[in-house]
């Protein structure tokens, strides 16, 4: 296991950092800035469908589109992922430090998919974020580990317990085992025993995150569910793919949203050619991840270099690939979707 830093680095370095995803404001963008592409390419895409679909529900496409980016802007607010203290047994959804900050809550370790390696213990083909067994890691993930180790995940009362056995205060928030891991499980297989030291846990991928929402979708289709999918954007962020929380993590994310319009990262050509790259589901298909994987791929081929590099035009460079292939992403699935809810 990876050496873990003293504690009292902890807070001051977890304090300056954003969480880790894309941030909300560039999930939601891409989100919209895909419905408008649509838009613009009606006798490319399943517009006209998506449209019948939304305008025979009462809405506008201008009120589809926002509902559908705010729904990609909340996943990383959800309060779904309790982890409780090894020696208190109180179950928190973020560290004690992130009082009153915007930072991470526990709901990002799902919002990963672990390109440089193999099948994960679930029987996943690509795991998520598992600290013991990154490939690349830097201080955020040393220091978190060192916080929460030995923290377990909330699984109920009467459930796990950490070091403090039976005096442990065992305040279940939310049983997240048997709610949220349970509904990303989609088709693999886990034990609690997986979970009851932070350090150790594999955390599902976020292709299976997506899987989940989109069969919400489908069995009750609304627009804000449909927008819970399109988080899954973060498979285009290189860091979700290479997995780690630190190595320019957040630096990287603010630079995205810093530079989005400047740089022109939605521009419709671009978009265009990141479609050809894609192999588009079947609209009989019933399962999104290989397209969410697709995504993934491009994401660890194109983007390693700004886990090293802050230079501005190693980030435009990739900028200009990993977000115009987000759009792109999220077109397709719309298209599938469309089929989906008007065939």
């Amino acid at each position: 296991m990876k050496a873990l830093f003293a504690l009292g680095l902890l807070a001051a370095t977890i304090i300056s950092a954003p969480a880790y995803a894309f941030q909300q404001v560039t999930h939601k963008r891409i989100a919209m800035d895909a419905v408008q592409y649509m838009q613009d390419h009606p006798d490319t895409t399943e517009y006209n469908r998506l449209k019948a679909w939304v305008n025979a529900a009462g809405y506008t496409m201008a009120q589809f589109s926002e509902v559908l980016g705010q729904g990609a802007y909340d996943v990383d607010d959800f309060q779904d992922t309790f982890l409780c203290g090894a020696v208190t047994g109180d179950c928190v959804y973020a560290p004690v430090f992130n009082a009153g900050a915007s930072l991470v809550n526990y709901t990002s370790y799902w919002h990963f998919q672990n390109h440089t390696r193999g099948p994960d213990v679930h029987g996943n083909d690509l795991g998520g974020y598992n600290y013991d067994l990154l490939t690349v890691w830097g201080d955020i993930d040393n220091l978190a580990a060192t916080w929460l180790v030995g923290d377990y995940m909330d699984d109920g009362n009467g459930g796990m317990t950490g070091w403090c056995f039976w005096s442990c205060a065992d305040d279940s928030e939310y049983n997240t085992y048997s709610i949220t891991e349970a509904n990303y499980r989609q088709g693999s297989t886990s034990s609690k025993s997986m979970y009851d030291d932070f350090e150790e846990m594999p955390f599902q991928p976020v292709d299976n995150l997506g899987e989940y929402w989109y069969q919400q979708f489908l069995a009750n289709p609304t627009a804000q569910t449909l927008g819970y999918v399109m988080h899954t954007t973060d498979l285009l962020q290189p860091h979700h793919v290479w997995t780690t929380s630190a190595l320019n993590h957040s630096g990287w994310e603010s630079w995205v949203a810093d530079y989005y319009d400047s740089e022109n990262l939605n521009d419709d050509t671009l978009v265009t050619q990141a479609l050809a790259d894609y192999t588009p589901l079947a609209a009989s298909a019933t399962d999104i991840r290989p397209l969410l994987t697709q995504g993934g791929d491009i994401a660890y081929a194109n983007g390693g270099i700004v886990l090293s590099s802050t230079d501005q035009a190693d980030r435009v460079q990739v900028a200009r690939v990993v977000v115009p292939h987000a759009i792109a992403m999220v077109v397709l699935l719309l298209d599938h979707a469309a089929l989906q809810v008007n065939p």
